[in-house]
């Protein structure tokens, strides 16, 4: 039985736990209650004590671990994906813990929580921090597993103290684009990076749907003479390692390619003769680009090749010997060369092993879709500058570009980032009528509804998708020859021939 104590002051109840051990009745957060009297110390001395005998008793110590202490024993328990890992970290450590660290498990209440979120609301875009309260709430979720407090207070009590619907935060719509959208902004992404690689892997995008990371670490042997394997991803990891590792959620597959996409694989990999990385020692169908930090790097060969509609070595002829280069092809290249502000070596850039996600997205892909270069310090936002010449103009670079443009690019589909390609694949087929199954499977998704275990996917459904693939294909490429039948891109230049021809 329990027993009450006098303190002098205040009662305090006591009750046994174990044979020579003993307890004080304490509140949620750990601290002795003190009564008044002797007989409710007694009462509440009782009723713990039962708790002891029905097995329900709780240590009150047990909820006094620190939100820090327990989260770094939960981090460390885990053992997922490298990017999910460096995700929680990045939640723990930048969001989570400046916030609860030192709060004891027991002492956060959902008042807490919500003043966090609508605190991190003003300052963050409502996705990300939904993201983070989830995080939250699965630490406290396993603390509640564990024993350590009773409920979890991050959990999100549906349509409470809310002003609004769901729609009030929901995001933007995803941004997509055309078969011509697209064709365009691997041009010019291309016309950007001064080689084919950007043309061929926008275009591989959006026509399969993969993943970035799944682009980024295609393998050349997973190309198929009639589709592409996806086995594997490099993720790129805060600490610029490239991880790598499966496919997300395991989404193993081979994704059909209509056989005009399979021939541009196979002159792309005759071209650039893919090497073993120094990374993974594997040979991927892509190469990385480095980048300067404003992304405008100086005027390159390949660039004033272009613009005097010569090839690169003639070009390097007339650096090192223009006695061997006609007297009108050399004013030709030196006016290219004074048009571009191109100097030995100013546009030099080290070769990366594989792209950056940020480099990419940042320095190739958004202004290719939107026409402008991003805000990054000490700049400003601005947009492309370009020489008319050749069409549809050639991005001016190094100093005084600005000054020596004559036009800038308009805006092919503003706010389209390269995820938004994959959301553009899913919606051309949405348009075609392509029976969900298939799209799943492009797709990398798992739909575990009974209707998708007894639909199966036909030799018909597949020919019917790769021929309405083809169908745009067509028509992005007539699209482009209506507006100028050349391009700077070797690669689409050859394509625009080849177009040009079969219509003859």
């Amino acid at each position: 039985m329990g027993f009450a104590e006098n303190r002098g002051t205040y009662w305090r109840g006591r009750y046994k736990i174990s044979p020579g051990k003993y307890g004080t009745v304490a509140d949620e957060d750990g601290n002795t209650i003190r009564f008044r009297t002797k007989r409710e110390a007694k009462q509440a001395g009782d009723a713990e004590e039962a708790k002891v005998r029905g097995g329900t008793w709780k240590d009150p110590a047990v909820g006094q671990i620190t939100f820090g202490e327990y989260a770094s024993r939960w981090y460390a328990a885990q053992d997922l994906a490298a990017s999910t890992m460096q995700n929680y970290r990045r939640h723990l450590e930048e969001h989570l813990l400046p916030e609860f660290e030192d709060r004891s498990l027991a002492s956060i209440q959902r008042t807490d929580v919500d003043k966090w979120e609508k605190k991190e609301k003003a300052l963050y875009a409502v996705s990300s921090v939904k993201t983070w309260r989830g995080t939250l709430h699965l630490v406290l979720e396993d603390a509640v597993d564990d024993g350590l407090i009773d409920a979890n207070p991050a959990t999100k009590r549906r349509g409470r103290g809310k002003r609004a619907g769901r729609s009030r935060n929901r995001g933007p719509e995803k941004v997509v684009t055309d078969p011509l959208g697209m064709l365009l902004c691997a041009e010019r992404a291309s016309l950007l990076s001064g080689r084919d690689d950007e043309f061929v892997a926008l275009v591989t995008k959006g026509y399969t749907g993969m993943r970035w990371a799944e682009i980024v670490g295609l393998e050349t042997e997973f190309i198929r003479p009639k589709a592409v394997r996806v086995e594997w991803q490099l993720y790129e990891l805060d600490s610029g390692v490239f991880e790598h590792c499966p496919p997300k959620d395991d989404s193993y597959r081979t994704i059909d390619a209509p056989p005009w996409l399979v021939r541009l694989w196979a002159s792309h990999i005759a071209r650039t003769q893919p090497k073993p990385c120094a990374c993974h020692g594997r040979t991927y169908l892509f190469r990385g680009q480095g980048v300067s930090r404003t992304g405008e790097t100086g005027a390159k060969v390949v660039d004033v090749a272009r613009r005097a509609g010569v090839s690169t070595g003639t070009v390097s002829n007339v650096l090192n010997r223009p006695d061997v280069v006609a007297e009108a092809t050399r004013a030709r290249v030196r006016e290219a060369i004074e048009a571009l502000g191109f100097t030995r070596g100013g546009g030099a850039v080290d070769q990366a092993e594989h792209w950056r996600r940020n480099g990419f997205a940042t320095w190739l892909f958004t202004p290719a879709a939107s026409g402008w270069y991003p805000k990054k310090a000490p700049q400003e936002a601005r947009p492309v500058p370009v020489l008319a010449q050749p069409w549809p103009g050639v991005p001016a670079r190094g100093r005084g570009a600005q000054a020596r443009a004559d036009s800038c690019w308009v805006p092919i589909a503003k706010g389209l980032t390269p995820h938004g390609l994959r959301h553009t694949h899913k919606t051309r087929m949405e348009g075609f009528r392509t029976p969900p199954k298939l799209m799943d499977e492009r797709m990398g998704h798992i739909d575990g509804s009974v209707q998708a275990r007894y639909t199966h996917i036909t030799r018909e459904m597949r020919e019917e998708l790769m021929a309405n693939l083809t169908v745009e294909w067509k028509a992005s490429l007539d699209a482009r020859l209506a507006m100028c039948p050349t391009s700077p891109v070797a690669v689409l230049n050859d394509l625009l021939h080849q177009r040009l021809v079969e219509h003859r």
